[in-house]
Protein backbone atom coordinates (compact mmCIF):
# COMPACT_ATOMS: atom_id res chain seq x y z
CA UNK A 1 0.00 0.00 0.00
CA UNK A 2 2.90 2.38 0.47
CA UNK A 3 4.91 4.45 -1.84
CA UNK A 4 8.56 5.25 -1.09
CA UNK A 5 7.91 8.69 -1.37
CA UNK A 6 5.25 8.85 1.53
CA UNK A 7 5.54 9.36 5.54
CA UNK A 8 3.16 6.61 5.89
CA UNK A 9 1.04 4.48 4.96
CA UNK A 10 -2.41 5.72 6.93
CA UNK A 11 -1.85 9.68 8.45
CA UNK A 12 -4.06 9.53 11.37
CA UNK A 13 -4.88 12.93 12.69
CA UNK A 14 -6.17 12.93 16.25
CA UNK A 15 -5.49 10.57 19.25
CA UNK A 16 -8.89 10.06 20.60
CA UNK A 17 -11.21 7.00 20.62
CA UNK A 18 -11.76 7.19 16.84
CA UNK A 19 -7.90 8.03 15.95
CA UNK A 20 -6.49 5.53 18.35
CA UNK A 21 -9.14 2.83 16.72
CA UNK A 22 -7.83 4.05 13.36
CA UNK A 23 -4.43 3.42 14.39
CA UNK A 24 -4.91 -0.01 16.07
CA UNK A 25 -6.42 -1.70 13.09
CA UNK A 26 -3.83 0.34 10.54
CA UNK A 27 -0.98 -1.35 12.31
CA UNK A 28 -2.91 -4.86 12.89
CA UNK A 29 -3.04 -4.96 8.61
CA UNK A 30 1.05 -4.04 9.22
CA UNK A 31 0.61 -0.20 7.34
CA UNK A 32 2.84 2.86 8.48
CA UNK A 33 0.94 4.41 10.47
CA UNK A 34 1.76 8.42 11.64
CA UNK A 35 -0.65 9.79 14.21
CA UNK A 36 -0.76 13.44 14.49
CA UNK A 37 -2.25 14.83 18.12
CA UNK A 38 -2.25 18.55 20.05
CA UNK A 39 -2.98 17.78 23.22
CA UNK A 40 -3.50 14.41 25.48
CA UNK A 41 -4.34 10.62 23.93
CA UNK A 42 -8.06 10.63 24.72
CA UNK A 43 -8.83 14.05 24.23
CA UNK A 44 -12.54 14.72 26.56
CA UNK A 45 -12.17 11.32 28.06
CA UNK A 46 -10.11 12.74 30.82
CA UNK A 47 -13.36 15.26 31.81
CA UNK A 48 -16.02 12.38 31.71
CA UNK A 49 -16.82 10.99 35.10
CA UNK A 50 -19.07 8.13 34.13
CA UNK A 51 -19.18 5.40 30.94
CA UNK A 52 -22.90 3.77 30.94
CA UNK A 53 -23.25 3.19 27.06
CA UNK A 54 -19.40 1.83 26.18
CA UNK A 55 -19.00 -1.71 26.39
CA UNK A 56 -15.60 -2.85 28.18
CA UNK A 57 -16.75 -2.20 31.61
CA UNK A 58 -15.06 0.67 31.91
CA UNK A 59 -16.87 3.08 34.78
CA UNK A 60 -14.90 6.89 33.90
CA UNK A 61 -13.37 8.12 31.04
CA UNK A 62 -10.16 8.53 32.36
CA UNK A 63 -10.12 5.23 33.08
CA UNK A 64 -10.22 4.71 29.05
CA UNK A 65 -8.24 7.17 27.63
CA UNK A 66 -5.61 5.44 29.71
CA UNK A 67 -6.50 2.32 28.04
CA UNK A 68 -6.16 4.33 24.82
CA UNK A 69 -2.76 5.63 25.67
CA UNK A 70 -1.32 1.78 26.44
CA UNK A 71 -3.06 0.81 22.96
CA UNK A 72 -1.08 3.71 21.32
CA UNK A 73 1.90 2.70 23.13
CA UNK A 74 1.81 -0.85 22.38
CA UNK A 75 1.41 -0.21 18.51
CA UNK A 76 4.39 2.30 18.65
CA UNK A 77 6.57 -0.51 20.20
CA UNK A 78 5.70 -2.90 16.80
CA UNK A 79 7.55 -0.35 14.87
CA UNK A 80 4.62 0.27 12.91
CA UNK A 81 2.98 2.99 14.13
CA UNK A 82 4.61 6.63 15.61
CA UNK A 83 2.95 10.17 16.98
CA UNK A 84 4.07 12.99 16.08
CA UNK A 85 2.95 16.00 18.61
CA UNK A 86 1.44 18.66 16.64
CA UNK A 87 -1.64 20.58 15.69
CA UNK A 88 -3.09 19.43 12.13
CA UNK A 89 -4.31 22.78 10.08
CA UNK A 90 -5.60 21.22 6.83
CA UNK A 91 -5.56 18.47 4.29
CA UNK A 92 -5.85 17.70 0.76
CA UNK A 93 -6.30 14.67 -1.36
CA UNK A 94 -4.74 13.80 -5.15
CA UNK A 95 -4.81 11.59 -7.50
CA UNK A 96 -1.61 9.87 -5.93
CA UNK A 97 -1.43 11.11 -2.42
CA UNK A 98 -3.43 12.78 0.53
CA UNK A 99 -1.46 15.60 2.49
CA UNK A 100 -1.85 16.91 6.31
CA UNK A 101 -0.56 20.38 6.82
CA UNK A 102 0.56 20.97 10.56
CA UNK A 103 0.54 24.80 12.36
CA UNK A 104 4.31 24.73 11.56
CA UNK A 105 3.82 24.32 7.67
CA UNK A 106 5.27 20.69 8.00
CA UNK A 107 3.56 18.60 5.12
CA UNK A 108 2.97 14.57 5.83
CA UNK A 109 2.09 12.82 2.79
CA UNK A 110 0.26 9.19 2.70
CA UNK A 111 -1.70 7.09 0.46
CA UNK A 112 -4.54 7.66 2.97
CA UNK A 113 -5.39 10.08 5.86
CA UNK A 114 -8.30 9.48 8.45
CA UNK A 115 -9.26 12.45 10.05
CA UNK A 116 -11.11 12.18 13.66
CA UNK A 117 -10.11 15.60 14.75
CA UNK A 118 -13.47 15.44 16.77
CA UNK A 119 -15.31 18.73 18.30
CA UNK A 120 -14.65 21.42 20.43
CA UNK A 121 -17.21 23.33 23.08
CA UNK A 122 -19.08 25.86 21.93
CA UNK A 123 -19.44 29.12 23.86
CA UNK A 124 -22.21 31.56 24.65
CA UNK A 125 -21.16 33.40 21.90
CA UNK A 126 -22.16 30.83 19.40
CA UNK A 127 -25.86 30.74 20.90
CA UNK A 128 -28.14 32.77 19.03
CA UNK A 129 -30.24 32.02 21.78
CA UNK A 130 -28.37 33.74 23.88
CA UNK A 131 -27.30 37.11 24.71
CA UNK A 132 -23.88 37.82 27.09
CA UNK A 133 -21.30 40.63 27.18
CA UNK A 134 -18.22 39.16 24.99
CA UNK A 135 -15.81 38.80 27.91
CA UNK A 136 -18.36 36.73 29.58
CA UNK A 137 -16.49 33.34 30.15
CA UNK A 138 -18.77 30.28 31.55
CA UNK A 139 -17.08 27.06 32.87
CA UNK A 140 -18.19 24.26 30.92
CA UNK A 141 -20.30 21.54 32.90
CA UNK A 142 -18.71 18.85 31.82
CA UNK A 143 -15.87 20.37 32.96
CA UNK A 144 -17.41 21.25 36.62
CA UNK A 145 -17.23 19.60 39.97
CA UNK A 146 -19.88 19.21 42.53
CA UNK A 147 -18.09 21.20 44.78
CA UNK A 148 -17.72 24.21 42.15
CA UNK A 149 -21.75 24.83 42.36
CA UNK A 150 -22.61 27.14 44.91
CA UNK A 151 -26.00 28.32 45.62
CA UNK A 152 -28.85 28.55 43.21
CA UNK A 153 -27.30 27.70 39.96
CA UNK A 154 -28.37 27.52 35.93
CA UNK A 155 -27.02 25.57 33.45
CA UNK A 156 -27.43 26.98 29.91
CA UNK A 157 -28.22 24.14 27.01
CA UNK A 158 -29.57 20.80 27.69
CA UNK A 159 -27.12 18.77 25.66
CA UNK A 160 -26.10 15.35 27.10
CA UNK A 161 -23.72 15.69 29.45
CA UNK A 162 -25.92 17.02 31.73
CA UNK A 163 -27.13 13.28 32.30
CA UNK A 164 -23.80 12.00 32.21
CA UNK A 165 -22.94 15.03 34.78
CA UNK A 166 -25.30 13.83 36.97
CA UNK A 167 -24.80 10.24 37.06
CA UNK A 168 -20.61 11.23 37.79
CA UNK A 169 -21.71 12.88 40.75
CA UNK A 170 -24.63 11.15 42.50
CA UNK A 171 -23.35 12.86 45.93
CA UNK A 172 -24.63 16.45 44.73
CA UNK A 173 -27.12 17.51 46.21
CA UNK A 174 -27.28 20.94 44.05
CA UNK A 175 -30.58 21.36 42.23
CA UNK A 176 -29.85 22.33 38.37
CA UNK A 177 -32.43 24.75 36.75
CA UNK A 178 -32.01 24.10 33.49
CA UNK A 179 -32.31 26.43 30.76
CA UNK A 180 -33.17 25.20 27.27
CA UNK A 181 -33.96 26.40 23.45
CA UNK A 182 -36.36 24.11 21.76
CA UNK A 183 -33.77 22.92 19.66
CA UNK A 184 -32.60 20.95 22.35
CA UNK A 185 -35.75 19.62 23.41
CA UNK A 186 -35.08 15.82 21.90
CA UNK A 187 -32.20 15.95 24.10
CA UNK A 188 -33.65 16.76 27.77
CA UNK A 189 -35.90 13.76 27.66
CA UNK A 190 -33.18 11.60 29.92
CA UNK A 191 -33.20 13.82 32.94
CA UNK A 192 -36.78 14.87 32.89
CA UNK A 193 -37.77 12.84 35.52
CA UNK A 194 -34.55 13.61 37.83
CA UNK A 195 -35.63 15.12 41.09
CA UNK A 196 -32.35 17.46 41.12
CA UNK A 197 -33.40 19.37 37.76
CA UNK A 198 -35.75 21.77 37.06
CA UNK A 199 -36.37 22.32 33.17
CA UNK A 200 -36.86 25.62 31.84
CA UNK A 201 -37.48 25.70 28.22
CA UNK A 202 -36.92 29.30 27.15
CA UNK A 203 -36.77 31.08 23.23
CA UNK A 204 -33.94 33.66 24.96
CA UNK A 205 -31.97 34.65 27.81
CA UNK A 206 -29.68 37.37 28.48
CA UNK A 207 -26.66 36.54 31.03
CA UNK A 208 -24.56 39.70 32.93
CA UNK A 209 -22.77 39.51 35.60
CA UNK A 210 -23.96 41.42 38.92
CA UNK A 211 -21.96 44.74 39.42
CA UNK A 212 -22.21 45.11 42.39
CA UNK A 213 -20.60 41.52 43.72
CA UNK A 214 -20.41 38.00 42.47
CA UNK A 215 -23.42 36.43 41.09
CA UNK A 216 -25.61 36.78 37.96
CA UNK A 217 -28.46 38.19 36.45
CA UNK A 218 -30.24 36.11 33.82
CA UNK A 219 -33.58 37.77 32.00
CA UNK A 220 -35.20 35.06 30.83
CA UNK A 221 -37.92 34.81 27.61
CA UNK A 222 -40.14 32.17 27.81
CA UNK A 223 -41.22 30.26 24.74
CA UNK A 224 -44.87 31.97 25.19
CA UNK A 225 -42.82 35.59 25.24
CA UNK A 226 -43.51 36.22 29.23
CA UNK A 227 -39.85 37.92 30.34
CA UNK A 228 -38.98 37.04 33.83
CA UNK A 229 -35.68 38.11 35.56
CA UNK A 230 -33.79 35.35 37.72
CA UNK A 231 -30.22 36.06 40.06
CA UNK A 232 -28.47 33.24 40.33
CA UNK A 233 -25.09 32.44 42.32
CA UNK A 234 -23.51 29.85 39.56
CA UNK A 235 -24.02 29.77 36.02
CA UNK A 236 -22.48 27.04 33.71
CA UNK A 237 -22.57 25.91 29.91
CA UNK A 238 -24.04 23.03 28.51
CA UNK A 239 -24.32 24.09 25.33
CA UNK A 240 -22.67 21.05 23.07
CA UNK A 241 -20.46 21.14 20.40
CA UNK A 242 -19.15 22.19 17.47
CA UNK A 243 -16.89 20.21 14.64
CA UNK A 244 -13.39 21.09 14.68
CA UNK A 245 -13.13 20.82 11.01
CA UNK A 246 -9.60 21.07 9.12
CA UNK A 247 -9.61 23.14 5.98
CA UNK A 248 -9.68 21.26 2.77
CA UNK A 249 -12.59 19.01 4.22
CA UNK A 250 -16.11 19.20 2.77
CA UNK A 251 -18.25 20.66 5.01
CA UNK A 252 -22.53 20.34 5.33
CA UNK A 253 -24.32 23.16 6.21
CA UNK A 254 -24.06 22.29 10.00
CA UNK A 255 -20.44 22.56 9.85
CA UNK A 256 -19.92 19.10 10.05
CA UNK A 257 -17.98 16.63 7.13
CA UNK A 258 -20.33 14.05 5.44
CA UNK A 259 -17.82 11.01 5.19
CA UNK A 260 -19.89 10.65 1.11
CA UNK A 261 -18.53 14.21 0.38
CA UNK A 262 -14.29 13.63 0.62
CA UNK A 263 -11.96 13.21 -1.77
CA UNK A 264 -11.57 8.95 -2.05
CA UNK A 265 -7.89 9.59 -0.17
CA UNK A 266 -9.70 11.49 2.92
CA UNK A 267 -11.84 9.06 5.70
CA UNK A 268 -13.72 10.94 8.32
CA UNK A 269 -14.11 9.33 11.66
CA UNK A 270 -15.49 9.64 14.83
CA UNK A 271 -17.82 12.82 16.19
CA UNK A 272 -16.65 14.97 13.37
CA UNK A 273 -19.07 12.56 11.00
CA UNK A 274 -22.27 14.07 12.39
CA UNK A 275 -24.40 15.35 15.85
CA UNK A 276 -26.10 12.19 15.70
CA UNK A 277 -22.80 10.18 15.98
CA UNK A 278 -21.18 11.62 19.30
CA UNK A 279 -20.81 8.72 20.87
CA UNK A 280 -17.70 6.84 21.90
CA UNK A 281 -18.56 3.24 20.70
CA UNK A 282 -19.58 4.31 17.12
CA UNK A 283 -16.48 6.95 17.35
CA UNK A 284 -14.47 3.79 17.82
CA UNK A 285 -15.94 1.61 15.30
CA UNK A 286 -15.51 4.04 12.59
CA UNK A 287 -11.86 4.54 12.96
CA UNK A 288 -11.71 1.32 12.39
CA UNK A 289 -13.80 1.19 9.61
CA UNK A 290 -12.12 4.50 7.95
CA UNK A 291 -8.49 2.04 7.84
CA UNK A 292 -10.52 -0.84 6.56
CA UNK A 293 -12.07 0.89 3.84
CA UNK A 294 -9.01 2.56 2.39
CA UNK A 295 -7.26 -0.78 2.99
CA UNK A 296 -9.55 -2.87 1.01
CA UNK A 297 -9.91 -0.08 -1.95
CA UNK A 298 -6.79 0.00 -2.33
CA UNK A 299 -6.34 -4.04 -2.32
CA UNK A 300 -9.13 -4.03 -4.72
CA UNK A 301 -7.11 -1.75 -7.16
CA UNK A 302 -4.49 -4.03 -7.54
CA UNK A 303 -6.37 -6.90 -8.25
Amino acid sequence: MSTPSSDADVLVVGAGPAGVSAAVMASSLNLRTVVVEAGQVGGKLHAIGALENVSGNWSSGPELAEALMADLNRVEQSGCCSVVNGRARGVRGYEDRAEVTLADGQILTARAVVVATGVSTLTPLDATWISAPAEVSLPPLWRTKASDLAGRTYVLGGDRPLGTWLRSHPESSTTLHVVYPSEDDYKIAEVSGNQRVRLMPVSHVSVAPLAHGSGWDLAVQDRSGARTSYGAATVVSNLGNKPAALEGLAVGEDGYCPTDKQHPRIRIAGDLRSVQYQRIATAQGSGAEAVLASYYSTVLQRT
